[in-house]
Parts: structure tokens; C-alpha cells; sequence
């Protein structure tokens, strides 16, 4: 991918969109520090990444396609989170009938996709990190756990002044961004424009969930 220059501000919402195949993820793990450019430098608060790849790499929590999830729940502080605010968000998460915690330690990760995703929201959102970076980590959630997300986890975040990087095909939600970003063959566009005067669409959300 690439050549590609652009400055994300603190505190923003940013989609990244485009065809499968394009380079978002790609760009994404460059971004999060798992590739390294060839060329040109990534800066955090004016200070090239380079210089201290672990560092770099701690401001991030990321979930792609392809996560792992692990049985302990870590803070920002790098201990193991509070039971409570981990059962508040199994509940919130309606995992708490599936999973329950003690001393920072999930009783088991053996659930369906959809419910490890959820699972492994949870976990990235205990970990507090300054960015965060979710590869369509909706895709296969259902109507009322895709509005939970896009309706009230991103804005949370935001008002926390995360930055989010979202890689996303669901149009619905492109209005609630901050910056659009899109991929195609390798190239990045500014398109944030294009959909400034789209309003937010809601899915309709199920009466109840099993």
C-alpha cells in the first residue's frame, strides 16, 4: 500500500472503507505497529515510532479478523481489571449468563464468533489504551449489538478522548465519524466529505435477545 501521508487528530472517530482487498487492514497493522513501513515514519505525538517500537505499540488495543482471546482481563495499568467493572460489561455485553469472572480471570473463552467478538470487546476496552483500532468487528453481530457498538461504545470512547479507527462496510453508521478514510488498490483517499451530509440511519433492533 501506499504512498500515504495523513494526520489523525486526538479524540477522533475514524472509518476506514473501501473493497475487500484494498489495503485497509493492512494499513491498520501498519499503523498499530505489527508491519513496518519501508519507507517514511509513523509519529505519535510528534515521535517517530521507530525509535521505540514497544511503546509505540502499548498506546494501541486492536481486535482483527483473526484475535486471540486470553482467559485474564488486564487494565491499563497492566494488572488484572476489577470484577466489577468486568461483570457491568458482561452484562452489558449479555454475556454474563455465559461468562463469569473472579480475581481478573474469565471463567471460559469457549463461546460462538459472535460472542468471542463481544468478549473480545470487552477485553480491549479494559485495557483503556489512547487508540484503538476494530476490524469489522461488527460484521457479524446482529442488529442490536451493531448499534451498541457504533451508537454507544464509539461515542463513549470518544468522550473519553480515544482515538478509534474503524474498519467498517456498514454504510448505516458513516455519518458518526469523525474522518472517512478510503482504500482502494493500495491508494488512500479523504472521501470524509462525501458522506458529511448523510444522516445516521438506525437498524431496527430486536424486542428481545435469546
Amino acid at each position: 500500500i501506499g504512498p500515504i501521508s495523513t494526520q489523525i487528530q486526538r479524540g477522533e472517530i475514524v472509518f476506514l472503507i473501501g473493497g475487500n482487498g484494498c489495503g485497509k487492514s493492512t494499513f491498520a497493522k501498519v499503523l498499530c505497529g505489527l508491519y513496518t513501513p519501508t519507507q517514511g515514519s509513523i509519529r505519535l505525538d510528534g515521535r517517530d515510532a521507530a525509535h521505540s517500537m514497544d511503546w509505540y505499540r502499548c498506546h494501541f488495543s486492536t481486535i482483527f479478523s483473526d484475535f486471540y482471546l486470553f482467559d485474564q482481563v488486564i487494565d491499563a495499568n497492566g494488572m488484572l481489571a476489577d470484577d466489577d467493572k468486568i461483570r457491568q460489561y458482561l452484562s452489558k455485553l449479555k454475556l454474563d449468563q455465559k461468562v463469569t469472572v473472579e480475581k481478573g480471570i474469565l471463567s471460559t473463552t469457549e463461546l460462538s464468533q459472535g460472542q468471542k467478538k463481544r468478549l473480545g470487546l470487552l477485553l480491549s476496552y479494559m485495557e483503556d489504551t489512547p487508540l484503538y483500532i476494530f476490524d469489522e468487528w461488527a460484521a457479524d453481530q446482529d442488529p442490536y449489538f451493531r448499534n451498541f457498538f457504533y451508537r454507544e461504545l464509539l461515542p463513549e470512547l470518544k468522550s473519553l478522548g480515544k482515538t478509534v479507527f474503524v474498519i467498517s462496510h456498514d454504510e448505516h453508521y458513516f455519518s458518526l465519524s469523525d474522518r472517512i478514510l478510503k482504500f482502494e488498490a493500495g491508494q488512500m483517499e479523504d472521501v470524509t466529505t462525501s458522506f458529511s451530509a448523510t444522516a445516521p440511519m438506525t437498524e431496527r433492533e430486536p424486542a428481545a435477545l435469546a
